[in-house]
């Protein structure tokens, strides 16, 4: 598989587009300069606590408090707090290492048994801010490297349930006990498994670095706080991603192309090579022809091939895609197999948009119906391969006798859709506007009100040329009817910025008398 990572730099934001055979699979984006990204760890101050929720907020910096609840705090949360106090100015502090560890905390205790308002607590950023919440923080800290997560107040070694040989878990195993001090666990990622020992063994000494330059900054920061930032999400992805190996990693950016090129020459010196500087006049997106596929995102319909195609509604409770076959049944006399077909192609392309959109929670797809048991359970095993490659955590259901598949998936991140969208102020998001036959009677009778009731001799509207048009069409013209007939000076304005259907009406000195 040709795998490509394009990333485009502009002043405001970083866009990383990760294809697969030239089809847009994933796209990033980060805001310059806003921080608050996922494994961000802050020192933070308690707020205000929420015994109904068993949960706490945090003011860690972010324009709106972060939120962590009560099992969030992790079990050794007494003693990251003990190791934290013991950070502060003035104090010496003390190494993990070399530290008891205090009994862990209850499974179903209360929060306010732990945190109380204007309390300092080092948290990990767990989820982004989405829409109006903020935050969402974990006081169970981890660092991630490319082949370990390191986890502190741990003494385990976890494996990812990917590694399958009984003689590699063995081989890492035994290098992450040699490496790791006292009270240090990790969780060894699939990526270890083509690893040499001596990477492994210095990824784990660069986490336990970065731990200790995290606890370091305690002291010269008072909270709120960053204590350490995630790398850059192009590195993060080539991070979790390079295992994979990458036929090219092409940058606009100098500064970036060399931050990702020093990168790797300290991961994997010999894919130094693929990263490239682009420098030509084109945009970088519009090159490699991203731009089009990136505009797909913003479509409710998205075709397949031979006429079928998908709907794509997202709604406040669930995300909702249907598959439709078009005109195929009308020209195929198997419609079992018509369906069985336009189904598999509909499930590689709605875990493809599952990436790239970044679908979060619950994902509800209405495929066409089949009759035979077999063909429905090949579906779902179709549709669990597919989703094999997804890193965000999810789970497929079964096909009810319905035809309805629900899938369940992680999202940390703000939806890419939802960042650039705005509701449209004409129809107010429902797709639908007043027939505009009945708005000549609505308009009368906004303009009997005014003349009757109100007492006003003349009056402007301000409306659409469509609108315009049709007030003033014909020698007998509707204004010239409503002015005989409520004895007053109308004029009608055209404005192009003015909403289709709608009017504004004013006064002889411009005053505004309301607006429909």
């Amino acid at each position: 598989m040709n795998r490509e990572l394009i990333v485009n730099v502009n002043p405001t934001e970083i866009s990383i587009a990760l294809c697969e055979d030239k089809v847009l699979v994933e796209l990033n984006k980060e805001q310059c300069q806003t921080g608050f990204a996922v494994g961000d760890i802050y020192l933070g101050k308690v707020r205000k606590i929420m015994p109904g929720l068993n949960a706490a907020f945090v003011n860690i910096g972010h324009e709106k408090d972060a939120f962590i609840h009560y099992l969030d705090l992790g079990s050794q949360f007494s003693s990251l707090q003990k190791l934290v106090a013991s950070y502060q100015p003035g104090k010496r502090g003390i190494r993990l290492d070399a530290m008891k560890l205090e009994p862990p905390i209850e499974k179903s205790g209360k929060i306010g048994s732990y945190l109380q308002v204007g309390q300092t607590v080092m948290v990990q950023v767990a989820k982004e801010a989405i829409s109006t919440k903020g935050p969402r923080l974990t006081a169970d800290i981890s660092l991630a490297g490319r082949n370990v997560v390191l986890v502190p107040f741990s003494s385990k070694v976890f494996l990812s349930q990917k590694i399958r040989s009984a003689e590699e878990k063995k081989r890492l195993k035994g290098i992450a006990a040699a490496v790791l001090p006292k009270n240090f666990g990790v969780i060894i990622r699939t990526a270890a498994v083509e690893a040499k020992d001596s990477d492994i063994e210095q990824d784990i000494r660069s986490l336990l670095d970065k731990w200790q330059k995290t606890l370091q900054n305690i002291r010269k920061n008072p909270a709120p706080a960053q204590l350490m930032s995630e790398m850059n999400r192009a590195n993060t992805i080539i991070r979790d991603s390079l295992g994979g190996a990458f036929s090219q990693i092409v940058v606009d950016d100098e500064a970036m192309y060399h931050e990702i090129q020093n990168y790797i020459r300290q991961i994997e010196p010999q894919s130094e090579k693929l990263v490239k500087l682009y420098k030509g006049n084109v945009p970088i997106f519009d090159n490699f022809d991203i731009s089009k596929q990136i505009k797909s995102l913003f479509a409710k319909y998205v075709s397949l091939r031979r006429g079928a195609y998908l709907i794509i509604e997202h709604t406040e409770a669930m995300n909702v895609i249907d598959v439709n076959s078009g005109n195929r049944t009308k020209a195929e006399d198997d419609q079992e197999q018509t369906a069985f077909d336009v189904n598999l192609a509909a499930a590689r392309e709605i875990a493809r948009q599952l990436r790239l959109r970044d679908l979060g929670g619950i994902v509800i797809i209405d495929f066409i119906d089949m009759h035979k048991a077999a063909n429905r359970q090949l579906l779902y095993e179709e549709m669990n391969k597919l989703m094999a490659t997804d890193k965000a955590k999810h789970t497929v259901l079964p096909l009810t006798k319905f035809g309805l598949m629900q899938i369940t998936r992680q999202r940390v991140r703000p939806v890419a859709v939802q960042d650039v969208t705005d509701v449209c102020p004409t129809c107010n998001g429902t797709g639908r506007i007043e027939p505009t036959v009945l708005l000549d009677k609505k308009i009368e009778n906004k303009i009997s009100y005014l003349a009757q009731d109100a007492g006003h001799k003349y009056i402007k509207l301000r409306v659409s040329p469509y609108v315009s048009t049709y007030l003033n069409h014909g020698l007998w013209s509707l204004r010239r009817r409503w002015m005989w007939k409520y004895k007053i000076q109308l004029k009608i304005v055209a404005d192009q910025s003015v909403g289709i259907v709608d009017v504004h009406y004013y006064d002889k000195e411009g005053k505004d008398l309301y607006k429909d």
